[in-house]
């Protein structure tokens, strides 16, 4: 039997594209439901490469070091510039144009910035000239900062009403790119994977969620500057390394002290491009109202690192046997001192 698609569905509001709409909407949510086990997503790998095939590709947001639709995080010691450079690759998104020695791919558009560090006025020195001529920023650059005034709900947690509000600045702006300076901020304690994991999963979900990229800023604690920077020396749980999609830090030259390098830690997007062997070496500088990161080259990292002498040595065994005599842990005093506590045990064995 014939089906006849002359039909006079007008009077009902109803057209033929629309059944076969709504019949395509029906087997889609069919085959979610097969799809669905629990936790879990089944699909064969030819159905998500289907799937993945209507994404758009990842652009660059921050050269290699960050793509679109990425959790990645930024890390260094503190006072090393990571508030600046983060403040210059939001505004280089904002108005769609690149810093100096970096790629951008994606298209302008707004970004938020979660400034949990700076105080309005300390924000504006840094983008002012003695706090006159400030620099003159896009629409596109939403900065973000508590309200001391602001009361939490006596039904809710900190960290819950501070995951609303950050869900709610999101919706409002539109923004697709967010900037978390920093993750201490969002959860105190991140040491433990019982505390890191909850964070990571909440920034992903959101991610998911809304389609963003996210750049969360974290510290690294006191650490050996005679060696490379790894992706131990992040400061926390390995959960937030291991969540991430990508990761990067800021390293302090030894050489000069008015440079920098970054490096990439992890990368999922990309080769490995700015490893030990290739990193960009930078200084920061303030030409006019911008304090920003002037790309200067490219390094190996090794030429930034700290040189042992035998005086830095002696040094390192006093302050390691000064702290064992105290009653101090090897793991207490490692952390000190920025070493192992396998490091501190060779040395007090050594002085025996």
């Amino acid at each position: 039997m014939e089906l006849n698609t002359n039909f006079e569905f007008d009077k009902y509001g109803i057209g033929v594209d629309d059944i076969k709409n709504e019949a395509d909407q029906l087997i889609r949510q069919s085959n979610e439901a097969k799809e669905s086990k629990g936790l879990f997503t089944v699909k064969t790998a030819n159905q998500w490469i289907e799937q993945a095939k209507t994404r758009p590709i990842p652009k660059m947001l921050f050269g290699e070091f960050w793509f679109e639709s990425e959790l990645c995080i930024l890390f260094a010691d503190t006072n090393l510039g990571k508030s600046i450079l983060a403040v210059q690759i939001g505004n280089s998104i904002s108005k769609g144009e690149q810093i100096r020695g970096f790629k951008l791919e994606a298209a302008k558009q707004p970004i938020l910035y979660f400034d949990f560090e700076l105080g309005e006025k300390q924000f504006q020195n840094r983008y002012s000239i003695d706090y006159e001529n400030d620099y003159e920023w896009n629409a596109n650059f939403f900065r973000v900062e508590t309200n001391p005034d602001a009361e939490i709900p006596e039904t809710q947690s900190f960290e819950n009403y501070l995951n609303q509000s950050l869900e709610l600045s999101i919706i409002e702006t539109g923004a697709k790119v967010l900037i978390i300076d920093n993750l201490t901020y969002l959860k105190n304690a991140t040491e433990t994977a019982k505390d890191a994991l909850p964070l990571m999963k909440h920034l992903k979900a959101l991610k998911s969620k809304y389609g963003l990229s996210i750049l969360a800023l974290a510290h690294t604690p006191k650490r050996d500057l005679s060696k490379p920077i790894t992706r131990n020396d992040l400061q926390g749980s390995k959960m937030l390394i291991n969540f991430c999609d990508s990761s990067f830090a800021i390293g302090e030259s030894q050489a000069d002290k008015s440079f920098r390098y970054l490096k990439q830690i992890k990368q999922r997007n990309t080769e490995q491009v700015y490893d030990a062997e290739n990193v960009c070496v930078c200084q920061i500088d303030k030409p006019l109202n911008f304090l920003l990161f002037e790309f200067v080259n490219f390094g190996k990292e090794w030429e930034h690192l700290k040189q042992h002498t035998e005086k830095d040595k002696e040094n390192l065994n006093d302050k390691v046997n000064e702290l064992n005599q105290q009653g101090r842990s090897l793991r207490d005093i490692g952390t000190e001192l920025g070493i192992s506590h396998m490091k501190v045990s060779r040395i007090l064995k050594e002085c025996l």
